[in-house]
């Protein structure tokens, strides 16, 4: 990589970085601090790319509450912690949070819940309840989902 970007050369690069998957501004920052850009070059850098649409970060907000659902099975909890620490704010993580259905969010949870209950070899029932709770929550779903479902699970298997 070259130590030294045109401001034009540095545009090029971003705009086929942010083409290549949705960016929050925060990633597009950082990369642009690793080409050795100023603070100006940035803010120019960055305006022009949310001019031409490359930047959105609601579009990037729901993208990744999406594919973070879909592919990596995680609740609105961890999601909403992931989009905060990318320094989204919170009315737009409540618009990415409604790109999943209510049903979906459902079967996603049931699905992983019964899978990962039936993968657990534990004969201590306290034990098993523990990992299967630790695991739900790491996932970030919300504590009442999870425990109703242990409750649930527990009493079908006596």
């Amino acid at each position: 990589m070259k130590d030294f970007f045109s401001v034009n050369e540095a545009i090029q690069k971003i705009e086929h970085y942010c083409a290549y998957q949705d960016r929050c501004h925060e990633e597009v920052e950082q990369k642009l601090r690793s080409m050795k850009m100023s603070a100006a070059e940035i803010d120019e850098i960055i305006s022009h790319l949310i001019n031409e649409n490359f930047l959105n970060e609601e579009r990037f907000a729901c993208s990744f509450a999406r594919g973070k659902h879909r592919i990596k099975h995680w609740g609105k909890i961890r999601i909403t912690n992931e989009l905060k620490f990318r320094g989204i704010n919170q009315t737009l993580i409540n618009i990415a949070l409604k790109e999943i259905s209510p049903e979906e969010y459902f079967d996603t949870f049931e699905t992983l819940a019964n899978r990962n209950w039936e993968s657990i070899r534990e004969t201590n029932s306290l034990k098993k309840r523990k990992k299967f709770c630790d695991y739900m929550l790491r996932r970030g779903f919300e504590s009442n989902l999870v425990y109703e479902k242990v409750k649930e699970l527990e009493a079908s298997e006596h």
